[in-house]
């Protein structure tokens, strides 16, 4: 049983992982992304759909990280230069991809679910090798924002964007660039959704990851290792849930329902409990 909860960790860690990383470069620009559901649900339909259509895995996959990286775009813009409240601005746009993507499925596909189901041989078998992408992608981040005159101008933008400025940098040039790079990270969650765990995209299928992600963002302090360890912790959670359905403990069977929502119990108390003592960027949700 813990070999099966080890394996089924690094499965459900992989779009937790790319979707925290994502939000991560957004936010420690200055930009509060709460819009990373709608990142890993458009990517997720971009690459199953474009996939279906073409019968071709490649233009699947870069259908997805552009889904992705236009919709990061977009997100910016208004949040840069619309000067919006950013977190009603990212519910809006998680309320549109939950709106949108069934409709363009509709007229795609005439159905509304799900895009048709991929043969094994248009989508990916090997969740480790995602992972050890993930992996590597947070060693780049740190070394990104700590080796690199990008990674201190990402950082500078959220912390204290006047300095860029006097120093003839474009702060927010610096936060859309930051975004997009975001979004093409959280995209690749999404591409893994429906080309890897799944054979195709399924209405939802995020399923809160992007939720679950931003709070193991918080978590870990906005920092890239202590970020990788609060979604291995949320991954654990979730196998442990997938293994306790159908148990039995004495002559009570557990619940479904119960075991089903315990991932996003422990977010809740995590947010309740640990954020207070975690410092956000401090320029983030403010133009300047």
């Amino acid at each position: 049983m813990i070999w099966d909860i080890v394996l089924s960790s690094v499965r459900l860690s992989v779009p937790i992982l790319f979707a925290a990383y994502g939000g991560m470069l957004s936010e420690r620009s200055g930009i509060a992304n709460i819009a990373l559901e709608s990142n890993l649900l458009f990517s997720a339909f971009a690459g199953g759909a474009v996939t279906a259509l073409s019968g071709n895995l490649f233009l699947g996959v870069s259908a997805g990280l552009l889904a992705s990286a236009t919709v990061s775009a977009a997100f910016a813009a208004v949040c840069i230069w619309g000067r919006g409240d950013q977190i009603v601005i990212g519910t809006a746009f998680n309320l549109l991809a939950m709106g949108l993507i069934p409709v363009l499925n509709k007229a795609l596909f005439n159905m509304t679910g799900a895009t048709p189901a991929l043969s094994s041989q248009l989508t990916f078998h090997q969740s480790w090798v995602f992972f050890a992408l993930a992996v590597v992608t947070g060693v780049k981040l740190r070394w990104l924002f700590s080796r690199t005159r990008h990674g201190l101008q990402i950082t500078a933008a959220g912390e204290n964007p006047e300095a860029l400025m006097t120093q003839g940098v474009n702060f927010r040039l610096v936060r859309l660039r930051a975004v997009i790079e975001g979004g093409l990270t959280t995209g690749i969650g999404g591409i893994y959704l429906s080309l890897c765990q799944g054979s195709g995209y399924v209405r939802d299928m995020s399923a809160g990851r992007g939720y679950i992600a931003l709070a193991a963002l918080i978590f870990g302090g906005w920092k890239p290792w202590s970020t990788f360890l609060a979604c291995m912790f949320f991954a654990v959670t979730d196998a442990v849930q997938i293994q306790l359905q159908g148990k039995q403990i004495g002559e009570w069977t557990v619940p479904n329902q119960f075991v089903q929502i315990l991932p996003y119990v422990v977010t809740l108390l995590v947010l309740i409990f640990y954020a207070r003592k975690i410092s956000a960027p401090r320029a983030i949700n403010r133009d300047s």
